[in-house]
């Protein structure tokens, strides 16, 4: 199952920097481990915000969200979550 995810981050100013840098090397790791697996395809950077756009390629529902809710910058987190499906005029194999 595909889906987009746009993940919008909004780290309080509050929390130490010394901590937002450990925050985001482990989701920088997280986020490797996953694109590795295959199970996120894909990621962009909008540009100029805070924010992304990802394909995730997944079992399930629960499974999207299991790992969506691992992810370490979650909390930090709004996302904006579409199931996708295959284009019929797709000339990609591997899209669906």
């Amino acid at each position: 199952m595909l889906f987009k995810v746009e993940m919008t981050i909004a780290i309080p100013d509050t929390l130490p920097a010394e901590r937002v840098s450990e925050i985001k090397a482990q989701e920088k790791a997280y986020a490797q481990q996953l694109q590795q697996s295959g199970k996120w395809r894909h990621v962009w950077r909008v540009a100029g915000e805070f924010k992304n756009v990802s394909i995730f390629d997944v079992e399930s529902n629960e499974e999207l969200h299991d790992l969506l809710t691992g992810l370490p910058l979650y909390p930090y987190m709004t996302m904006s979550i579409q199931p996708l499906c295959r284009h019929p005029s797709s000339i990609r194999e591997d899209d669906s």
